[in-house]
Parts: structure tokens; C-alpha cells; sequence
């Protein structure tokens, strides 16, 4: 795998596209017959990618689809951000801010199977979800997800991470406020949850005594976390998953690839990928090293091998199609 060296900083790391023409793709979710779901932002919608590279419609959920994951029940659940105004030039999609039409966040739960969709929440406390973004789920059968809120041309919301049933009955928020957290993930013990700061590039980790209950640090950390990593680089970070081992695999922009370091920030890898909107990836296949990349800006998916086994994720098995 290239490392961050500068022999091979340039290199991409040896892959295959399997999927084009996608509308802003992330949330990709690896599924027991070799198919891949992911959510089209732009279309708003949960698409199935098959391993000929065939893409079909599972569901029309409105307003923004972004992270996924499959849920005690075999349904699929969706962090919904509401929508982007978006912006097309040079063959690439990007989102901006706030569009006129948006309604709020939520989150959602799809039937794989009927495609029916359900809104759980769309706020907590009294506070509505501005802009949910990223989940995982936990072996107690709650969800940690990640809120970055939305931006205007003057001001945009302030970000925090919930914990939450999927049957809607509870809801409550155990970081706050954080700037603009993004992807979210379980060490394998589940004894630390890790978050990704977009703009600061910043990985933290957060001690979970219980599910769904954080043991915050008290100040000089911003908001209770413990600093696992950054780069000296301009880099943003996107979603993330979590190696067999406890490594952190963060989706990394703008560098464009996927960046690996241990649960305390050391040993530092860097997978290069063709294009610096890499947001999202996921670990499938038999021994879990194959991984799944969405390159969103040009609506592809690549594939490739990966050094090491990724972390199976709780409930993955039960998924129903």
C-alpha cells in the first residue's frame, strides 16, 4: 500500500472502478452477494450496485441521503442531511450550502425489501438535526450519529454527535458542540468511539463507559474528546471505518485517498485515489479486505485490496433484501 513517503506520495493505490454515472455518491455498504448500496446525495436516493457494475433505484428517500449502515433488524438506516445547493463545472459535482427547499435533517430507516422509507427523528431535545451526516451502530443495538448542521452565506450551525434506538424511542445528544464532526466509529472493543472533524482535519476518540454514555474530558479539550490525530497538511476528513486490528481508516479530502494511522495517532499511512473527493469506504468480501471508495465529485466507486482486515460491522449479517 503507498505510504505518505515521498516515493510514493503520488502513486494511487492499484484499483478498479465498478461504478460510474452515480449522483454524488457516499454511505457505501458492502452486502453478503458482492453488491454494493450507496446513497446518491444529489438524487436523493439508496441505489444497489451490482458486481457488473448495474445500478438500480432501492429507494426515493427526499432531501440529502448521506451515511448508512444496517440496523438490528436487517433495514438499512440513513443519516439524512436535508439537501445541498449544488454546484456542476470542469465534469465534477460538488455540494455548497443550505438550498432553498430544505426542511431539516433526519434520520431515516428503508426497508431493502419494499422500499418503503420512515423518518425515526428529526430533532432531539427540542433542537432539530440540522444536517446528520455519519452512524454506527453499536452491539446493544443503538446508534452513535454524527450532525454537522448546514451553512448559509453568513453564518451555519453548530455540530454535535447523538445516540439513538432505532425504533424511536430514544434520542439524546453526548457531544456538543463540535465543529463540523463527520464520520463516526467503534473501536472493537467498543470501548472508544472515534469522530472526524471535516475542516480542522482532526480525529478524536471519546472513552464510552455504557452505550450510548461518553466519559468526557474536562477542558483544555474542546468538547471532552482525547486528540488521536492531524496533519500538518491541508487535508479534510470525510466518513471513516475502523480496521480488525483498531486502526482508523479516514476518507480523506482534498489529498484525495484514504488515510490509516493506529488508535493513538502513530504509524501513519496514506492510500492515494484518483480524485479529492474520496468521502466514504467501506471493508467487505470474505477475509474483509476488500474495500469500497466513493469518489463523489465524479460519481464513480473504486475497489481495492486492502493490507489488512477491516473491522465487521455489528449487524452487517442480518441485512434483508
Amino acid at each position: 500500500m503507498p505510504t505518505n513517503s515521498p516515493a510514493s506520495q503520488n502513486a494511487c493505490i492499484e484499483h478498479e472502478i465498478v461504478a460510474t454515472g452515480l449522483a454524488f455518491p457516499e454511505g457505501p455498504v458492502a452486502l453478503p452477494d458482492g453488491s454494493l448500496l450507496v446513497v446518491e446525495i444529489e438524487q436523493a436516493c439508496l441505489s444497489r450496485i451490482s458486481e457488473d457494475g448495474k445500478r438500480t433505484v432501492v429507494a426515493h428517500t427526499g432531501g440529502g441521503p448521506n451515511g448508512a449502515a444496517v440496523g438490528p433488524d436487517g433495514a438499512i438506516y440513513l443519516c439524512n442531511n436535508g439537501g445541498f445547493e449544488w454546484h456542476r463545472g470542469n465534469g465534477t459535482l460538488r455540494p455548497g450550502g443550505q438550498p432553498q427547499d430544505y426542511t431539516g435533517g433526519s434520520i431515516q430507516r428503508v426497508d431493502l425489501v419494499t422500499g418503503d422509507v420512515r423518518t425515526i427523528y428529526t430533532s432531539c431535545n427540542g433542537h432539530p438535526l440540522h444536517g446528520p451526516n455519519d452512524l454506527v451502530f453499536d452491539r446493544a443495538g443503538g446508534f452513535y450519529f454524527t450532525c454537522n448542521g448546514k451553512r448559509r452565506e453568513r453564518d451555519a450551525d453548530r455540530g454535535g454527535v447523538y445516540y439513538a434506538q432505532p425504533d424511536g424511542s430514544s434520542i439524546r445528544e453526548v457531544v456538543f458542540p463540535i465543529p463540523f464532526p463527520n464520520g463516526v466509529g467503534l473501536s472493537p472493543a467498543e470501548d472508544w468511539l472515534y469522530v472526524a472533524e471535516t475542516e480542522t482535519g482532526r480525529l478524536w476518540k471519546f472513552a464510552i463507559d455504557a452505550p450510548g454514555v461518553l466519559r468526557l474530558l474536562p477542558h483544555p479539550s474542546p468538547h471532552g474528546g482525547e486528540f488521536v490525530w492531524g496533519s500538518a497538511k491541508y487535508q479534510r476528513l470525510d466518513s471513516l471505518k475502523v480496521e480488525a486490528d483498531g486502526r482508523v481508516c479516514a476518507a480523506t479530502l482534498v489529498r484525495g485517498g484514504i488515510t490509516s494511522v493506529q488508535p493513538n495517532g502513530a504509524d501513519e499511512t496514506f492510500a492515494q485515489l484518483p480524485e479529492s473527493a474520496v468521502t466514504n469506504l467501506c471493508f467487505g468480501g470474505p477475509d474483509m479486505q476488500t474495500v469500497w471508495a466513493t469518489l463523489s465529485a465524479t460519481g464513480r466507486v473504486a475497489k481495492f485490496r486492502w493490507p489488512r482486515p477491516g473491522l465487521r460491522l455489528n449487524f452487517e449479517d442480518r441485512v434483508r433484501m
